[in-house]
């Protein structure tokens, strides 16, 4: 069998749904043509390749490509001072609701032109790629009006020029009320449904529409519309659920099919079974939870007890998480939430791929994926998850490249 590319001597950790915990193999070779994994496993049962190039890896581990399903990299300025008041005691509503907050960024993200909001993203994407992750959500959110929505989304999408990365964009208008639509939370969603999905679906700048049903951003029947807009228009849905109270959004959700339901940390049991129902995928976010101080944990147990399936994210943004790496993001799930190394791994490779409905597409060393692959100077795929501010990222594959 002819291949361009094949990888040896290396032990890998497939995350393969068919083969226990990651799905080891110690003595495992991968073999790629066109970008497609042709074979990943055991040497002793492989076919004979014909490699145009071939990689002795030396024992070194292969993981699939790592995968962060949520972030908000797209964004004008930071929000430091309001870090700074955190500290001092406000809480993340009171800043919220004196115009801090998404509105700060909103403000920065409004005054930045397109090409200024992809040379401020790059060194934030750099991070991410270095520790080897091949595939990254972004959201827009930050614009809040028909033009500056569009804006967000095309410099995410322009991220894939610039960088070898999978980029899924997601728009997040329903993020926050803007200030032309102060007292008037209702119109504000009548633009986002008639105007700004219809003109991002058009031209096809969204893979997905999120929103945020909280008590400071969009009732539940607000978020439906929202849904039903993007339903409609043939894009599918995430939310922002279930972060500060309980609004039981990830059950509306869930009625939507929704690919993810995301942070998570005041979901009830009726909500951990709407999702195992739809199959909508569990994402935390530990960076946000660890940033804002918060005590109550994410149902890990119930979703567990249910059999919902939790990705993990980095929620990289600059009032709540300004985390720019996905192996710190494992460590904080494995110690704040007790998540096993086994779900930290799949949290950030299967079980991410699906929350972006690339499931049959990536996460996963199989024959049929695409070749993403992260390469690693480690003894144990532990080591991943346990060290803190270490990197042992040997190289990094994207689509065989």
């Amino acid at each position: 069998m002819r291949c361009d590319r094949a990888w040896t001597d290396a032990r890998l950790a497939t995350l393969d749904p068919s083969r226990p915990g990651v799905g080891v193999i110690e003595a495992g070779v991968v073999a790629e043509a066109d970008g497609t994994i042709l074979y990943a496993g055991p040497a002793a049962d492989a076919p004979s390749f014909e490699a145009r190039e071939t990689t002795r890896c030396d024992g070194a581990w292969i993981t699939p490509g790592l995968i962060d399903p949520h972030t908000h990299l797209i964004h004008g300025g930071d929000r430091a001072l309001e870090f700074e008041q955190r500290l001092a005691g406000a809480s993340y509503e009171a800043i919220a609701r004196a115009g801090g907050g998404i509105l700060s960024t909103m403000r920065a993200t409004r005054a930045a032109s397109e090409a200024e909001l992809v040379a401020a993203v790059l060194p934030r994407l750099d991070a991410l790629i270095a520790e080897g992750v091949t595939t990254i959500e972004v959201k827009s959110g930050y614009g809040l009006s028909t033009e500056h929505e569009r804006k967000s989304l095309r410099a995410a999408r322009a991220l894939a020029e610039h960088r070898q990365v999978r980029i899924r964009t997601t728009l997040l208008a329903a993020h926050a009320l803007p200030p032309e639509f102060a007292g008037d939370a209702d119109g504000y969603i009548d633009l986002v449904c008639r105007e700004i999905i219809p003109a991002a679906a058009a031209e096809g700048l969204a893979d997905a529409v999120d929103a945020f049903c909280e008590t400071i951003a969009f009732t539940p029947a607000q978020v439906r519309r929202v849904f039903e807009a993007a339903t409609a228009h043939g894009l599918p849905v995430k939310l922002h659920a279930e972060q500060l109270s309980n609004q039981h959004g990830a059950a509306l959700a869930a009625g939507f099919g929704a690919l993810s339901a995301d942070h998570l940390e005041h979901l009830d049991e009726a909500g951990v079974a709407a999702m195992a129902a739809s199959g909508t995928i569990a994402t935390l976010l530990p960076g946000a939870y660890y940033f804002v101080r918060e005590t109550r944990l994410p149902p890990v147990a119930a979703l567990r007890a249910h059999g919902v399936p939790i990705a993990l994210a980095t929620d990289c943004n600059p009032g709540t998480s300004p985390l720019t790496s996905l192996l710190l993001a494992m460590n904080m799930a494995a110690t704040l939430f007790r998540l096993t190394v086994d779900e930290c791994l799949a949290g950030v490779t299967r079980n991410a791929a699906r929350a972006l409905g690339l499931g049959g597409e990536i996460g996963t060393l199989e024959a049929g994926k695409r070749c993403d692959l992260a390469i690693w100077d480690i003894e144990a795929p532990a080591e991943l998850v346990y060290r803190m501010g270490f990197n042992p990222l040997r190289a990094r594959v994207w689509s065989g490249r």
